[in-house]
């Protein structure tokens, strides 16, 4: 058999850390505030001081059950803490305090949408179930510094994390390439987000992941396994994507040149080097027995009331999967509009939404919020909450437009004068452009007029080709710039039609 035509199938599953929006850490009430002085958000617990005892975060419960509810898990009625033991400098207790067998939150789901290369000829919203193992709470370690200018190549150590409360969700291998395992974390974080269990910000270390890979390569009626490499270090959606593809063509080179498959060598974890484009070899991968778990003496289990989980499955709503489907199926949203929504943020969907509410046609505000909206926001660089331009206000200008008063050239010069001024009325903006209504027997003769002056688009128009008119509308401004291009479209239509 030719080795290197070997068919291979790529076998990843995910480790995702995400930090819990809180105001203190996990067992303490050390700060979580992101980008203080080193070691000045420590304390006796943080730093694992002899006689320090640890006392739990119940907002970071309340988190976790969201979280679990919103990804379909089983919420635990009894769960327990465990210590896991492993020495690094950043680790000032010698262990971290962890869930072993009794996790906060089991099984679970996480849908994402397949690429339309991938999906069937006709169908459409395909979507993938990756599975989930768990979704359990620990504590996170500090953060080592390496300095490879110095000579004596030292590292400094920050503790300001140490205690930061984790959820780490782990995956089943249901992940078959680079392109789903960065489609399933996007899908993660934003969950994440909407539902404010996390702020997500992968630069502050919000949310990491490792990534388990492996090759399962046919050899003839078998498929060989290569052994699982765990590669760390993983912190934007495009270093997941790009360690993957590397790794994927290193275990395949690596196999094709020793033949090495899974149970033949040890597994291994390699970190990612961003800046070479690599993984490099760390360690051989730990087992379990090596962390030599054992309950924490410290801290009491946990168990979860009705009423706790209740809660949870309540607050887990307004989900980006919720969304989609109410941009989509309710107000018939093209799928690509409905997701630069999503992407943007639950603010923005909102803002989106109360503009419905209050009396905005769906797809002429998809546009606005698309081409305008969102440019005003980039360049201004705020969030839709200091958008100048109320959700009403926004209603009552495309409301405008629908009923013939502005056409959109004039709507938007009206929108610069709101962005000005929010405390201006729609009117007042119209009004301060000079903008005089037509009355419609005036835009009657005028269309008149205009056909009498084209014999050519009436041929056009009564040969089928209704798009003919718009030809008109041009030669309609220069007679009248206060008329409404629409009007002069329907009109002219409706004229030619009682035309024998």
């Amino acid at each position: 058999m030719n080795h290197n035509a070997a068919e291979y199938r790529i076998v990843i599953g995910l480790e995702v850390h995400v930090q819990l929006k809180t105001e203190t850490k996990l067992f303490c009430r050390c700060s979580t505030r992101f980008g203080q002085p080193p070691n000045s958000q420590v304390c006796p617990v943080c730093l694992g001081l002899p006689g320090a005892l640890p006392v739990l975060n119940a907002h970071a419960i309340e988190l976790a059950c969201r979280a679990g509810a919103a990804l379909s898990c089983t919420l635990a009625d009894f769960t327990k803490w465990d210590r896991k033991n492993y020495f690094y400098p950043d680790l000032p207790k010698g262990y971290q305090t962890s869930q072993y067998d009794l996790p906060i939150c089991a099984g679970g789901y996480v849908d994402i949408p397949i690429t339309p290369s991938a999906n069937p000829p006709g169908s459409h919203n395909v979507t993938k179930r990756i599975r989930l193992v768990r979704a359990h709470l620990e504590e996170d370690a500090g953060k080592s510094m390496h300095d490879e200018h110095s000579s004596r190549a030292d590292s400094k150590i920050d503790l300001n994390r140490a205690g930061t409360p984790l959820l780490e969700i782990v995956s089943e291998p249901d992940l078959s390439s680079a392109e789903e395992a960065k489609t399933y974390l996007s899908e993660l974080r934003l969950l994440m987000v909407y539902l404010g269990i996390s702020d997500g910000n992968m630069q502050e270390g919000s949310l990491r992941a490792d990534a388990n890979v492996n090759l399962h390569i046919a050899q003839g009626d078998q498929w060989i396994a290569t052994p699982i490499v765990e590669v760390k270090n993983l912190n934007s959606f495009r270093s997941v994507e790009r360690a993957i593809e590397f790794e994927t063509a290193r275990q395949q080179s690596e196999f094709l040149r020793t033949g090495l498959a899974k149970g033949q060598a040890p597994k291994q974890t390699r970190g990612w080097n961003d800046v070479l484009g690599q993984t490099e070899l760390q360690r051989e991968k730990e087992e379990e027995a090596d962390y030599r778990y054992f309950p924490c003496p410290d801290l009491v289990p946990v168990r979860l009331t009705e009423l706790q989980k209740r809660n949870a499955h309540e607050q887990a709503t307004q989900t980006p999967t919720q969304y989609r489907k109410e941009l989509i199926d309710k107000h018939e949203l093209k799928t690509t509009d409905a997701e630069i929504l999503i992407q943007q943020g639950k603010p923005v969907v909102e803002y989106f939404l109360d503009s419905i509410r209050a009396g905005a046609p769906a797809k002429r505000m998809a546009a606005w919020m698309l081409q305008d909206v969102l440019r005003t926001l980039n360049d201004r660089s705020i969030g839709i909450e200091l958008y100048p331009v109320s959700p009403n206000s926004m209603a009552q200008l495309l409301g405008a437009i629908e009923q013939g008063r502005v056409d959109t050239s004039q709507a938007k010069q009206a929108m610069a004068k709101l962005l000005e001024d929010p405390n201006l009325s729609v009117d007042a903006a119209i009004e301060s452009l000079g903008i005089v209504r037509v009355d419609a027997s005036q835009i009657e003769n005028l269309c008149k007029e205009l056909l009498a002056e084209n014999a050519d688009v009436i041929e056009k128009v009564k040969a089928g080709n209704h798009k003919a008119v718009a030809a008109l509308v041009g030669q309609a401004k220069k007679k009248n710039r206060n008329a409404d291009p629409r009007m002069v479209q329907e009109i002219c239509l409706s004229l030619i039609a009682q035309m024998p």
